[in-house]
């Protein structure tokens, strides 16, 4: 995937939910913010993200992203555009649930990119609105540097793309591969 921008991609800060197990999407059923240790990894990452020059700062407006974004707006003197693409992925009757309940709905992590759990979305789904994000994104500006605040689901699918890899290769051992830590930031590709 060829881009007229350099990006940076961000997993928001550890939340209640990383730290107790439960799946949150939106909209958000139980309060989902972040945990100390979780704005305590933001303090830590904005050190570095002051060193790579961001022009431009993107976030989902799911409360531990735009928290994330809200801090890290603030220390780089940048204000935060919110876009409801960058969310985590919808996972329907089991917002609020554990996270086991939720794997354990599906035989194989390939049937995540195409089944859907009621009123869920699929990872298919999430790199739609990925990509449909970073097209429109990439043809607004160029040679900016950005940074894309979400959560672990959209950012790996995100990644996966640029890096070339089919719904099958995420699927299978790239998935962990690309695996990005809450308080984690990467190069896009």
């Amino acid at each position: 995937m060829k881009l007229f921008n350099n990006y940076f991609i961000l997993r928001h800060g550890e939340a209640v939910s990383n730290k107790e197990d439960f799946v949150s999407c939106w909209p958000e059923k139980i309060k989902n913010p972040l945990t100390s240790k979780g704005k305590k990894q933001i303090q830590k990452i904005i050190l570095e993200l002051k060193k790579e020059k961001i022009n431009l700062i993107f976030s989902s407006d799911v409360l531990r992203a735009k928290q994330t974004a809200q801090m890290t707006a603030k220390e780089l003197g940048l204000k935060v555009s919110f876009d409801k693409r960058l969310r985590e992925i919808n996972v329907g009757i089991f917002n609020g649930e554990s996270i086991k309940e939720w794997n354990s709905y599906f035989v194989t992590r390939a049937e995540k990119f195409t089944k859907r759990a009621p009123g869920a979305e699929n990872r298919r789904d999430i790199k739609k609105r990925m990509m449909d994000f970073i097209k429109d994104i990439d043809k607004k500006y160029k040679n900016k540097t950005i940074l894309i605040i979400s959560h672990e689901n959209p950012l790996i699918v995100l990644q996966g793309v640029a890096k070339g890899f089919s719904e099958k290769e995420m699927a299978g051992d790239k998935w962990e591969k690309l695996g990005i830590d809450t308080g984690e930031h990467q190069k896009l590709a």
